[in-house]
């Protein structure tokens, strides 16, 4: 051979010959799967349960990082600056994808729907709202009569602006054409002790662990519940869809996995395959359930699909919100 012709071939021979010994993926290192909070919450909780089996399937470790700050932005904007080499996934709630750019948009530098490439549902949660147990109510048709009667002078807690709990009860707002007061908290602990405590009118809560039993004992009314089909453990509380024109309401907090931009294809597609089949372990959906939450399922393409259909949705309700109140 011409010896140009052996300079021009010799460094594609050598690229071909260097990944012929990579190690395929994921044998080479660690994955890092970032948790947006810190230790301790339900995201956290999840994710660990999750990264432990996760982990065994793809016969590699899956670590955790904390990375919190902003309402879940830096770890999220963590998570979209890294290689997409699918050593880094991060567990992303609703907020840090189709809320937070909306109602924070100076903490988000980066663009959650177009430099992430979504891999799976992790969980979804519907939230039920709950009302004080000396509100005169029995129904949410009497609880809208009662705020039409007096704009303004009746409270709903959630645990933030603009969380998925703020804008799942906004949306009902302006669905119904009723004024309620918002009283954010710093986090959901204190508040159903509150409304309990008859120090908040009601609350918009996610369905999880003591909550059923709050309800089933009286210390709690419930009023509805914002996903469209009731809960097992709260069968005669009616879903919102189910009343009198509010027919297609729905909404519900919900956690996705998600990778770098441009992570290749078949490994976003591997760890879907490995995420959905821990997801549908028994004991896996027990302590889903117990934490208040559903497992997720499906490709990442309807991730893709339904995270783009949510920031739509979330765009029309924070029109209508005054944020600095």
């Amino acid at each position: 051979m011409h010896p140009l012709r052996l300079l021009a071939v010799l460094p594609l021979f050598v690229a071909g010959l260097a990944q012929a010994q990579a190690p395929a993926w994921p044998a080479a290192k660690p994955i890092t799967l970032i948790v947006p909070y810190s230790a301790g919450g339900s995201v956290d909780f999840i994710s660990r349960m999750v990264a432990t089996r996760l982990g065994e399937r793809l016969k590699q470790s899956v670590v955790i990082e904390n990375v919190s700050g902003a309402g879940g932005a830096i770890g999220v904007a963590k998570a979209a600056a890294a290689a997409p080499d699918g050593y880094t996934i991060v567990a992303a709630p609703d907020s840090t994808i189709a809320i937070g750019k909306l109602v924070n948009p100076a903490a988000y530098k980066f663009d959650p729907l177009k430099d992430l490439t979504p891999v799976g549902m992790l969980n979804t949660a519907p939230m039920v709202l709950v009302a004080r147990p000396g509100l005169p109510v029995r129904s949410y048709d009497d609880f809208m009569k009662l705020a039409k009667a007096s704009p303004g002078k009746y409270s709903y807690a959630t645990s933030g602006v603009g969380t998925v709990l703020h804008l799942a009860t906004e949306l009902l707002k302006q669905r119904s054409g009723i004024f309620v007061t918002h009283i954010p908290y710093r986090g959901a602990a204190q508040i159903a002790t509150d409304v309990i405590g008859e120090q908040v009118d009601s609350a918009m809560l996610i369905s999880a662990g003591a909550l059923p039993g709050y309800i089933q004992s009286g210390k709690l009314k419930a009023l509805g519940v914002t996903g469209t089909k009731r809960l097992e453990s709260l069968p005669g509380v009616p879903t919102f869809d189910e009343m009198p024109g509010l027919k297609g309401y729905s909404m519900v907090a919900w956690t996705g996995i998600y990778a770098p931009a441009r992570t290749p294809a078949p490994i976003v597609a591997r760890i879907n395959q490995e995420l959905n089949a821990v997801l549908a372990e028994p004991e896996i959906r027990a302590k889903l359930q117990e934490q208040g939450a559903l497992p997720g399922t499906g490709s990442a393409e309807e991730l893709g699909r339904f995270a783009q259909a949510e920031y739509a949705r979330n765009q029309k309700v924070v029109q209508g919100v005054n944020f600095k109140d």
